[in-house]
């Protein structure tokens, strides 16, 4: 399009790699026009966000641009200096990097940091640069602004670094703004915040907004336009509409069919098999010819051509393509999911009932000053499960649900409270009883990689709890048990002799569970096991963890912000809030008939696919409340806006709603 403000044509972006080139980025191409999001969707690593580095003239050494163009109101980016690329960058051209915390200096005063693109762009200085600093600093919504300039990284949230980035971008005012992934790391409130307060300014500036993402929902509600990127090229673009109510090529098929929902938890997901193709090949046919599900010989030996089927919506597949069709009929190979199965093993009875657990941290006392205050991490909270049953934990980053889990286990040590495991008080346990007890009991971390030693094998990691509890026979034995478990998870025996950098995100967290299955456990806790993998991935983890609760018969504790995953997976719900429970029921119960606001804002924050509904949005304003100052009365009256004056006084008493559903709020209360 001749009025495109930038027109990406025939990008080539390759790493040499000695005597191989992986071609990361191969020939992609779109256009976007001025005030209009588009979005570039895509699994990690099919080089999403190395496109994005490409036009800001950001690539990391090895790599290099080796052929295209970048048009930037017609003048090609790739033929400027860099002194050139440097007077566009964060200017013209801004961009909000995946992690905030990585991109902002921890040295220096977010003012400091925002006032050096002010200086170099807009020759701004002194005071006049503070009033400009602080001026953008609450147009993203970030409290107090007049205060938090002078503040360094480490003293903000997540949601208020990733505000600052925002500033920060737009402090020079720039006509184009790469998003990167701005919103991954974010709890859904948060992520509301952030993308309306984009679509806010996007309106007030006519920017317009290139958006990185692997979350289809984010993309439905965000984007004008969605190009489907994979193994370096794009394989589908369209408007939103046409591509959320008419997606074509498989690739993007199976991304749908990958979502966790409610509708689907008689099934398993569909999971694309195999992995992203290695870049380094040189690619004859479909790049996604060996994970498609509707591949024949065709699709291996010839390219698809990029093809209109309809008006603005573009495609590369052959099955798509009616000339091929008629000279080269495919065999059709029809793929369904298989209906989850019924567990087998014992389910139902208490296995575990914690009661009026409360964590309470010292607060570190500030330099040359005495503190004496309390951190209440866990403030008294109630939680049961039965045998073969899963309980989700849902609530934002910062209310105590990690802290809960950790305290079950008895890895931090409870203020007050019982943790009734088959009866017996784990409290009360200590030394070798508790060491033997805990076998019965295992964590899967948030983050695979670091819970994992690097030096250490993954047939080293998976056996090194047999060793530690002295079980699994000898060490021939324990080498069957760890290859079994390793091909149970869907790993290969043959990879035990590997080390944990040569896996993929998803392969790691399966290690991880094979770990946790090596001493026959009873009860799983799952520290947001799948928030950082990528849609497939994550369905691959999905119903290994079914298939395994259907088989032994586990339970499961499932820590998460990710309602979607909560739909699909749990049998019931408690959501937490400042360390307690605001709510608790059945998971159709809290999904289908939320009670307390917060449980209805968290919900309502939940991007959805379908682009022709339109929700009644509850906003929460600001961050979750320091757990050392609590407020008082109910915790979460600051920010709802359903807040009376009682609310402030007393924390409501739990009402409920049926035997099974319950919640803390005085609007449940009979007048």
């Amino acid at each position: 399009m001749s009025d495109a403000l930038l027109s990406v044509r025939n990008l080539q972006t390759w790493f040499n790699l000695g005597e191989q080139s992986a071609r990361v980025v191969d020939g992609v191409g779109f256009d976007i026009q001025r005030g209009e999001t588009f979005a570039l969707l895509g699994e990690s690593g099919c080089g999403k966000s190395m496109t994005s580095l490409s036009i800001m003239g950001l690539v990391p050494s090895p790599g290099e641009v080796v052929g295209g163009e970048i048009l930037l109101d017609g003048a090609d980016l790739l033929k400027l200096p860099e002194a050139g690329m440097r007077k566009l960058r964060g200017n013209r051209i801004a961009m909000i990097f995946q992690e905030p915390m990585n991109s902002l200096n921890p040295v220096f005063t977010v003012g400091r940091q925002i006032g050096e693109v002010l200086w170099r762009h807009k020759q701004m200085r002194g005071a006049a640069a503070r009033r400009r600093i602080i001026e953008l600093l609450a147009a993203v919504g970030i409290p107090a602004p007049a205060s938090r300039i002078d503040e360094y990284p480490h003293q903000l949230s997540g949601g208020m670094k990733q505000r600052v980035m925002i500033a920060m971008a737009l402090a020079g005012e720039p006509d184009l703004l790469i998003a990167d992934e701005p919103t991954t790391a974010l709890d859904v409130t948060i992520q509301a915040q952030v993308l309306q307060l984009l679509r806010d300014l996007q309106q007030q500036t006519g920017m317009a907004i290139l958006l990185i993402t692997h979350d289809l929902g984010v993309v439905a509600e965000t984007a004008d336009r969605v190009a489907v990127m994979y193994a370096g090229h794009i394989v589908e673009q369209a408007e939103r509409a046409t591509f959320f109510n008419h997606p074509q090529h498989p690739y993007s098929l199976k991304l749908f069919d990958s979502l966790p929902e409610l509708q689907k938890r008689d099934r398993q997901l569909e999971v694309i098999k195999g992995s992203v193709p290695p870049l380094t090949e040189v690619f004859t046919g479909c790049r996604f010819t060996s994970r498609c599900d509707f591949a024949w010989d065709l699709c291996r030996d010839r390219a698809p051509a990029w093809l209109e089927t309809d008006a603005g919506h573009h495609v590369r597949c052959h099955r798509c393509d009616p000339d091929v069709l008629r000279q080269w009929p495919p065999q059709d190979i029809v793929a369904s999911a298989e209906l989850k199965a019924d567990i087998n093993a014992e389910v139902g009875g208490a296995l575990l009932e914690v009661k009026g657990l409360k964590v309470h941290f010292p607060a570190r006392p500030r330099l040359f000053k005495r503190g004496s205050g309390l951190v209440y991490a866990v403030d008294g909270i109630d939680l049961s499960i039965e045998k073969g049953k899963t309980l989700a934990l849902v609530g934002e980053s910062g209310c105590g649900k990690t802290t809960a889990g950790k305290a079950i286990l008895q890895l931090l040590r409870p203020t007050a409270g019982q943790v009734m495991f088959e009866g017996e008080d784990l409290t009360y346990l200590s030394g070798e009883r508790l060491r033997r007890k805990r076998r019965d009991m295992q964590f899967i971390f948030q983050d695979p990689f670091s819970s994992m030693n690097p030096r250490m094998t993954i047939g080293a990691i998976v056996e090194e709890g047999m060793l530690a509890q002295g079980i699994g026979g000898d060490r021939q034995q324990r080498r069957v048990r760890v290859d079994t478990l390793l091909e149970h998870v869907g790993l290969s025996a043959a990879m035990r002799n590997r080390y944990p950098h040569t896996f993929s995100g998803g392969q790691r967290q399966r290690i991880c569970i094979a770990r946790a299955l090596a001493l026959d456990p009873k009860l799983i806790i799952c520290d947001e096991p799948t928030s950082a993998l990528d849609v497939s991935v994550q369905a691959q983890i999905l119903n290994l963890m079914q298939a395994l609760q259907a088989q032994f018969g586990i339970s499961y504790l499932f820590i998460t912000h990710n309602i979607s995953v909560v739909s699909y997976l749990a049998d019931e719900v408690a959501v937490m809030y400042l360390g307690r429970i605001v709510e608790r029921g059945t998971v159709t119960e809290i999904l289908q008939t939320p009670r307390h606001p917060y449980t209805q804002a968290l919900l309502a924050a939940v991007p959805s696919i379908d682009s022709d509904t339109k929700r009644d949005v509850l906003h929460i304003e600001g961050d979750l409340p320091s757990p050392m100052a609590p407020p008082a009365g109910c915790h979460f009256h600051p920010r709802c806006p359903h807040a009376m004056a009682r609310c402030s006084q007393a924390y409501p008493d739990a009402v409920a709603a049926s035997p099974s559903h319950s919640a803390r709020c005085y609007l449940l209360y009979p007048e």
